[in-house]
């Protein structure tokens, strides 16, 4: 990951890097809550306008800061409400400034923290887009403040959509409906994701120093608790719950219906035949070919060309080749694109971009992704920096509804950020040594082929890292049914280097293994501690039914966020049907899924 951790060396035995733990007025009516509610959107809007127009920008800490005294007295509800979050003297404070919030009942400050919040994005967002002395600054702040600007937009669309869906509708005789089970999970997993936005933001800024760095700081503060206080005013109440079960469930009302094949029902009907067709049978809205035997010649004048907020699928052709092209990105106002090649290692996207050169990890992707429904089919994705470059990324997802089907992600060290949101990556090769998938989605990896590589001298392999901050986000990594394999180099060397399933990157980081092979690279003891102690009772790791000779449990770590998974309702837990909501829309994509355990 960023910012100081260069890798895993282990010169006689020492331990791994450290991490980076861097008068009360008169009731509002429900009406008048919706209104402020629509209004914040409006105000969020034109700031992100003006912002874009004064700047013509178009496109891990763990320790907490200490909460405010309170500056007057709260009413029993905003009391109640900010009891319920982990920062609730800041809560206190902020709703009390927001109008009208003195009368509302508990109910309605959900909404008014939602809106409330969005309101300190979007100024957070307005003038960090105004900050003028960027001109020559160094390259690495520059990354770090172009990362903030993206994702800072990215959180004000998801504080946004939040909002919108957060808002029960009211039926012809004027009932309140309840929140259906996917407009909480969409909640929930659209906060989840500002609060890991905001995290990555400032992370970019840890170690540096400046002008820039203290006017982001002054601009971000607070947000991240702000955040977190949202999200855990909106999952309180309501279920059962159990250690380390994703705390969206603790709201689902009903059983997410079984998908009509093995493919996740958020998938429309017309994404899953596409996905189970061979590309020469698909209309391409665009045809990369780089001998001109298409519509454009590169990646970049390819995505050019999709529309902005498309409501149908917009593809993409990449024909066989070996494209190296600057700042591939799927933005996120680029919405349902499919990316289709002609297979693995025959249309590969390469690049070299890493740390080294003075970027943020966040820079060094050689393909990004953040617009919704994104679907990538039959390519390869490559970060060629090598094992001495230290963090350089292959492929970053930021979309929700992502899909990757039957690609390799080729690369060393975080060769496949899963950034942020619902993920999904069916047969696909994954390739890497330290920390090689990592990210605080919540992502099912489904029959891929996860391969340790061999690393650089007194290095450790690790195979995940997964960067969940907050107890109330419903994100980790769950791989399923999934091969854990050495490459060549490694198997002829094994004996010189360790390989782990995972490392806690951040406090609650959460992983679990499930129905996968293992092969003997994979160390006995499986996991392994980012720093001493750091995380270990608060961290979710789970195996469930793995096999093979690394899948032994006998000599498995004792901590006490370990755990060997016996109950299949734990299991089931971390499937595509219940981890991901996949039975709600994978299907529409045509990609082969199992939703629950059996494979």
């Amino acid at each position: 990951m960023e910012y100081g951790r260069l890798g895993l060396s282990d010169p006689g035995g020492s331990t791994p890097s450290q991490p980076i733990i861097n008068t009360t007025k008169p009731r509002s009516s429900k009406k008048k809550i919706i209104f402020l509610s629509l209004l914040a959107v409006l105000l969020i809007i034109a700031s992100t306008i003006s912002a874009a127009m004064l700047t013509g920008i178009h496109s891990h800490t763990t320790s907490e800061p200490k909460n405010p005294t309170l500056r007057r007295n709260p009413t029993q509800a905003i009391s109640n409400t900010c009891s319920k979050t982990r920062f609730p003297s800041l809560c206190i404070n902020y709703l009390l400034d927001f109008p009208d919030s003195t009368g509302a009942s508990e109910k309605d400050l959900v909404h008014i923290s939602l809106n409330m919040t969005l309101q300190h994005l979007s100024k957070a967002l307005y003038t960090s887009a105004s900050i003028s002395s960027t001109v020559g600054i160094n390259p690495y702040i520059r990354a770090a403040y172009t990362d903030c600007l993206e994702l800072l937009d990215n959180s004000v669309d998801a504080l946004a959509r939040a909002l919108t869906s957060a808002v029960p509708s009211s039926s012809s005789n004027g009932a309140v409906k309840p929140l259906t089970s996917s407009s909480t999970e969409d909640v929930l997993t659209w906060l989840s994701a500002a609060l890991t936005n905001q995290d990555t933001c400032a992370e970019g800024f840890a170690d540096t120093s400046g002008d820039v760095k203290d006017q982001m700081t002054n601009n971000l503060k607070d947000l991240s608790e702000l955040v977190s206080n949202c999200l855990a005013i909106f999952s309180a109440g309501g279920g059962d719950d159990f250690s380390g079960v994703p705390i969206g469930n603790r709201r689902r009302l009903m059983t997410m219906p079984e998908p009509e094949d093995d493919f996740p029902v958020w998938l429309k009907r017309r994404e899953r035949r596409l996905l189970s067709l061979p590309v020469t049978t698909i209309q391409a809205d665009v045809i990369v070919s780089k001998d001109g035997n298409g519509t454009v010649k590169t990646i970049s004048e390819a995505l050019k060309k999709i529309p902005e907020y498309g409501n149908r699928r917009f593809i993409i052709y990449i024909k066989q080749g070996r494209y190296e092209e600057d700042n591939l990105k799927v933005g996120r106002k680029k919405t349902n694109v499919m990316i289709i090649g002609d297979g693995k290692g025959k249309t590969v996207i390469t690049g070299g971009k890493n740390v080294m050169q003075n970027l943020t990890t966040f820079h060094t992707a050689s393909f990004a992704a953040s617009g919704p429904g994104f679907i990538a089919k039959d390519m390869t994705f490559e970060n060629y920096a090598g094992p001495a470059k230290h963090q350089a990324v292959a492929l970053r997802v930021s979309s929700d509804h992502a899909v990757v089907y039957r690609c390799n992600v080729i690369g060393y060290q975080d060769t496949m950020y899963a950034h942020s949101n619902r993920q999904f990556y069916r047969e696909c090769d994954i390739y890497g040594t330290v920390d090689f998938i990592f990210g605080n989605a919540a992502v099912v990896f489904q029959n891929c082929s996860l391969y340790a590589r061999k690393p650089m001298p007194y290095q450790k392999n690790t195979i995940t890292a997964q960067n969940r901050k907050d107890p109330n986000q419903n994100t980790g990594i769950s791989i399923h049914n999934c091969r854990i394999l050495a490459t060549q180099d490694l198997e002829a060397s094994k004996g010189n280097f360790t390989t782990y399933l995972g490392r806690p990157w951040k406090l609650y980081s959460r992983t679990v293994y499930m129905l996968s092979y293992m092969g003997d690279h994979v160390h006995p003891r499986g996991w392994l501690e980012w720093n001493t102690t750091f995380a270990l009772d608060t961290l979710y790791y789970g195996e469930y039914m793995n096999y093979g000779p690394g899948g032994a449990i006998g000599q498995r770590v004792k901590w006490p966020g370990y755990r060997v998974i016996t109950s299949t309702v734990e299991a089931n837990r971390f499937t595509v049907a219940q981890f991901i909501s996949g039975s709600t829309w994978l299907p529409s994509t045509g990609v082969a899924y199992v939703a629950g355990l059996s494979t």
